[in-house]
């Protein structure tokens, strides 16, 4: 069984000690994606909607990285700060998502520096 870290200089920078993906056999565990910029390391400008795109964004980077594609992604579990953020997340993950989106679970929390979005999600690769 193939087991071990995703690792490609295309993918947003860790902003802890773990590791941004990893390949259990025909599976892929992707740690939740922030919506930071990688060039910069911040939010970017333009409230939760460029935010929220962006963790997409990132999401789609660390799944391509891997041989896959947002296609194979099964579950996502998308950590939401405010309950008012739910409709414009929504409609950024049917255009991300626009056929067969994978299940979801979309609880309120607290995000550490600010966020007010990370994703988290598991990829069938086989």
């Amino acid at each position: 069984m193939t087991y071990g870290p995703v690792e490609s200089p295309d993918m947003p920078k860790l902003i802890g000690p773990y590791s941004q993906a990893v390949r259990a056999g025909e599976f892929l565990f992707v740690a939740g994606q922030p919506g930071l910029d990688p060039s910069t390391g911040s939010v970017p400008a333009g409230g939760f909607e460029a935010e929220a795109r962006q963790a997409l964004v990132n999401l789609r980077t660390v799944v391509e990285a891997a041989g896959a594609s947002l296609g194979r992604v099964v579950k996502t579990t998308v950590f939401l700060t405010s309950a008012g953020d739910f409709t414009a997340m929504n409609q950024l993950f049917a255009e991300f998502f626009p056929a067969a989106p994978p299940v979801r679970s979309t609880p309120i929390v607290a995000l550490p520096r600010g966020l007010r979005i990370s994703i988290e999600a598991i990829a069938f690769l086989g």
